[in-house]
């Protein structure tokens, strides 16, 4: 069978590398790809972006299964163009994938169903939002209503902070982004403290499987500090998701977000990633909700999948998962991300990256923002690579990870050097 991973980011080189184990798999085709995917004989880059030409061709090559890695596709409605030509594709319809596409959709829906999340409230007028950021105090959460590439969250821990993202979102308008009537939209909520942690699920529309729990590292630099960012690197499985909390997350949120979805005429198929806020008394509150695996999450908890892919996605399609056992590596799994210079506010692309290694079935670099020039890997985004390995404890795989990263250069990087320090201090 032939398959297409739409996207050219880590997350999909990793879905790509997982799907090509399928014995059932012929032909991995990467839209648009990028110079990990470039590079692997398995692989075949296709430099379509557009949603139409996309269904056109996956027709023309009769493409037996496609599935979606980044969020932009899939507000853009490539699953309901997709299935109204009679394809397979994973991923959630344009009206589903609003839980992520629109933090005010995302949070209404919440507040109706009972799922558990923040306090908060929804502004166009600068005004206002100013006048409620006072009135309720800092710390405080300032979200762009909109895709902003995991970067449109500002987590104030001061009234002035809180109001310069306002005036950046909602005055200036940086993200570009707009709602369904026209300019910007700022979702502003209260702060919640604890744990994050990722809790990612594939869904069929009514059943749910739940993949091995993560966290990611949003913050740039060691010990948590510095500007957000799409995420410097991640683990799995995450320690702070006991066998309780699971359970309470699958109860009280994504169970009852599965039922709400249905309820309200819009089923949600694909992946379901809740960003969980787990506090002391191990209660957690979701954050916010993506409509697709995370990335960096994607790539250790892929590492550790045992299971056919091909047949995972193909079962979710069919609305059979409650006939999946998922099979996971027992060993957990960790990745660093390598960024390009000036990320996350202006990364510089074209630097030569330098000592890449081979793959190994425990150690893979993932690309992201690299394309392949006159056989020259070269850097084209923020996020260049994220080196991922397996090994018998968490402590082992982030050792080895730094020893691989070491071993990579490019000029400019920058990478964090405590990827999976609270599971580690965990005894």
């Amino acid at each position: 069978m032939k398959v297409l991973v739409i996207g050219g980011g880590g997350r999909e080189h990793a879905i790509a590398w997982k799907l090509s184990q399928s014995p059932k798999v012929t032909r991995v085709f990467v839209a648009p790809g990028n110079g990990g995917t470039a590079l692997n004989p398995k692989f075949e880059n296709l430099p379509i972006t557009d949603v139409v030409a996309l269904r056109e061709w996956a027709q023309q090559e009769k493409i037996g299964l496609t599935v979606v890695g980044p969020e932009a596709p899939l507000a853009a409605g490539v699953v309901d163009e997709f299935r109204a030509h009679g394809l397979r594709i994973f991923g959630p319809t344009k009206a589903a994938a609003q839980l992520e596409s629109s933090k005010a959709f995302s949070k209404a829906f919440m507040r109706r169903h009972g799922i558990p999340t923040a306090d908060y409230d929804t502004f166009t007028d600068p005004a206002l939002a100013h006048a409620f950021i006072d009135r309720l105090g800092a710390p405080i959460v300032i979200k762009a209503d909109g895709l902003a590439a995991g970067k449109g969250v500002v987590v104030a821990m001061n009234l002035q902070e809180a109001h310069d993202a306002v005036d950046f979102m909602l005055v200036d308008n940086k993200y570009g982004v707009t709602h369904n009537a026209g300019g910007a939209r700022v979702v502003i909520e209260a702060f919640l403290e604890g744990e994050e942690a990722s809790f990612i699920v594939l869904c069929d529309g009514k059943n749910v499987a739940a993949l091995a729990t993560s966290q990611d590292h949003k913050r740039l630099k060691d010990g948590d500090e510095g500007p957000n960012t799409g995420g410097m690197g991640a683990y799995s499985p995450a320690p702070v998701v006991t066998a309780d909390v699971h359970a309470r997350a699958m109860r009280e949120i994504i169970l009852p977000t599965i039922r709400g979805m249905e309820k309200d005429g819009i089923p949600f198929t694909g992946f379901l990633y809740a960003g969980l806020m787990i506090d002391a008394q191990g209660r957690p509150k979701t954050l916010e909700f993506n409509c697709r695996m995370g990335d960096p999450e994607t790539q250790p908890i892929l590492m550790r999948l045992k299971s056919d892919m091909l047949d995972l996605l193909n079962a979710a399609i069919d609305g059979k998962l409650d006939q999946v056992d998922l099979q996971w590596d027992r060993r957990p799994a960790l990745g660093v991300v390598m960024a390009a210079h000036n990320y996350p506010e202006d990364p510089r692309k074209g630097d030569a990256i330098t000592g890449l290694p081979a793959d190994h079935d425990d150690a893979v670099v993932f690309h992201a923002g690299t394309v392949l020039q006159d056989g020259v890997v070269r850097t084209s985004g923020g996020r260049v690579l994220c080196v991922t390995v397996l090994a018998d404890s968490l402590r082992l795989a982030q050792n080895r990870a730094y020893d691989v990263a070491r071993g990579i250069h490019f000029d400019g990087m920058q990478y964090r050097r405590d990827i999976g320090h609270r599971a580690i201090k965990t005894p």
